[in-house]
Order: C-alpha cells, then structure tokens, then sequence
C-alpha cells in the first residue's frame, strides 16, 4: 500500500532500486518500471548502498534487520539503513546500535499521510539518527515526502511518531 508508490517515485526520479518483497507479485509494477528483482532481503543488502524499508510489524523489522541472514548481517561497511515502518524507540535504538558495530548507519523514519500521502509524494517523515547520515539520504526522503525533519538521535523517529498518533 505504502512501499510500492514511494519506491514509484525513486524510480521515476531516476534512482536505480534493488527489490524485495515476501510477495513477488506486489513489486511487478516496480520491476516493470526498471527496479530489479532480488530473491532475498539479504541479496538486496549485498546489492545496495542505501537500504529503505517498509515493513508490517516490529517483530518484522527485528528479524529483517536482526536476523542471522538478516540485512545487517548482510550488507557492507558504510550502508545506510533507512527504516520507514512504525515500530518502536527501542527496536530503533537496538538497529542503530548493531548497524553502527558494523561500520553502518540505521536511521527510524515512521511516516503519516497514509496511502495517499505516499501516492502523491506528500508523507511528512519523522527522522530519527545521526544527522550525517540523514544529509545522505535527505534527496532520496524529499522524493517521498513534502516534510522530512530529523528530529534527534536513533529512536526520535519513532517517538515523534508515537506523539502524531496520540494527537
């Protein structure tokens, strides 16, 4: 719902994307468009510079980024991490750490604006992490979103998120 139309507008920015999704069927548009297919999570890692992220579920982020195969695991020194899903400050904190241990940057970025909000580009995208990395990727997250703040270290993402949901 989320992952397909924000990847859309890497692609038509000229971003050349490494995807993966547990359902092939639902990256058949993107690869159709140019992105190219990987058979895992882990392949994409050893493909890429810079690694987003959608996901269901923190327990999904855990083992995604976690997991003995998992991204981390997988993916080279310098790699920066950017994960979107709505998880938790403390799973966060836990990635950045692990990412950071391996010469990685992880940054938490929740979005709001819903489906419509990544159809048209126009997501507000709460940062979490080292600001370095995120000067990295602020290109790439202003294609997705209108309004990308960082908002403090790993975790921050999430906290600021837990906050636009209360309100």
């Amino acid at each position: 719902i989320m992952g397909g139309p924000m990847a859309g507008h890497l692609l038509a920015d000229g971003w050349r994307l490494h995807v993966f999704n547990r359902s092939r069927g639902k990256a058949e548009a993107l690869i159709a468009k140019g992105a190219t297919w990987c058979n895992s999570a882990a392949e994409v890692a050893r493909s890429s510079d810079v690694i987003v992220t959608i996901i269901g579920y923190p327990k999904d982020v855990e083992a995604t980024y976690l997991g003995p195969d998992g991204l981390i695991a997988q993916a080279k020194p310098g790699t920066i991490f950017v994960d979107m899903t709505t998880s938790t400050p403390e799973l966060a904190e836990r990635v950045a750490k692990a990412a950071a241990a391996k010469g990685m940057a992880a940054l938490d970025a929740p979005v709001s604006g819903g489906e419509m909000g990544a159809k048209n580009a126009k997501l507000t995208i709460m940062v979490g992490g080292a600001a370095q990395a995120f000067e990295t990727v602020r290109p790439l997250l202003a294609k997705m979103g209108s309004n990308v703040i960082l908002q403090g270290g790993p975790g921050a993402g999430q906290h600021t998120k837990v906050v636009n949901q209360i309100v």
